[in-house]
């Protein structure tokens, strides 16, 4: 059987040692397209070293993203990463990530649900320094034709949008050559730049990394509905309901409530065709 969710769910946890100085952090925030004016004060957090602060989506490239692909070898699953697609993200901070560090990842399944087609593997990783922990992320992980094992069909969580206006619609043009700057932080995947191989996936020309749209979100929410503090993000969710091109834009309609901001995010040459759904940004 491909999946052995006992197995899987009792294997030991894979350890890893990482680590990250300033330039992990400005290449990965210029893969998102900050630092465009290059000279405004406030992109400067992101790409000058003296001034630098960590956008926290970092944590999911922090280590070239081995607890993700460490995870789907693990004991109990046996899959073809055709057949897998990212299904969802979320990141739990502690506390800040600093601009250099060394830390020891812990990654393991957390969960398998049977979807009845299809299975999703939660890959959690939980990753801590000297000083405690840094940050917990879990990546659930779609797998096509793998269901059908016994399992729990686990959570649904949908979060419902106010049926008011957005308090803020921000636009985040993509440049043409973002996933190939986007892909340097780890994620080699050809799909994002490959036209051969991404005409073999069913689409015309190479897609954008669900992650880079990820980050490029939490991008807009923290420089608008949270004053350009990166300290006051605690917790961050989204689930990747569609694919975005490069050279198209971003639209991130954002409703503030006490202490989140729900988030909506679509492709604006698409007639607003889903991109993420069902995000939200936990703040102090």
């Amino acid at each position: 059987m491909p999946i052995d969710a006992a197995k899987a769910l009792a294997a030991d946890p894979r350890l890893g040692d990482i680590g990250w100085d300033h330039k992990d952090i400005q290449l990965y925030h210029l893969g998102l397209g900050a630092g465009r004016p290059a000279t405004d004060p406030d992109e400067l957090r992101y790409t000058l070293e003296s001034k630098l602060h960590v956008l926290p989506s970092f944590a999911t490239v922090a280590g070239a993203g081995m607890a993700m692909m460490g995870g789907l070898a693990a004991p109990g699953i046996e899959i073809n990463l055709a057949n897998v697609l990212h299904g969802g993200q979320s990141i739990e901070l502690h506390r800040p990530i600093p601009v250099k560090g060394r830390a020891t990842s812990t990654a393991r399944v957390a969960a398998l649900y049977d979807k009845g087609k299809a299975a999703v593997v939660v890959l959690r990783t939980e990753v801590a320094d000297a000083d405690g922990p840094l940050w917990t992320s879990d990546a659930q992980i779609f797998v096509r034709g793998e269901g059908g094992f016994g399992g729990e069909r686990g959570p649904s969580v949908r979060e419902e949008l106010p049926e008011r206006a957005p308090d803020r619609v921000e636009e985040r043009h993509i440049r043409e050559d973002q996933a190939l700057l986007y892909r340097l932080s780890g994620d080699w995947n050809p799909l994002h730049a490959d036209p051969e191989f991404a005409k073999t996936a069913g689409f015309d020309q190479p897609i954008l990394h669900g992650l880079c749209s990820y980050g490029m979100t939490l991008k807009a929410v923290v420089d608008t509905a949270l004053g350009g503090d990166v300290s006051r993000v605690h917790a961050y969710r989204t689930r990747f309901a569609g694919i975005v091109f490069p050279g198209e834009t971003l639209r991130i309609r954002m409703w503030q409530e006490p202490g989140r901001v729900l988030v909506s995010v679509t492709a604006v040459e698409r007639d607003d065709a889903p991109v993420l759904a069902d995000t939200v940004v936990e703040h102090a």
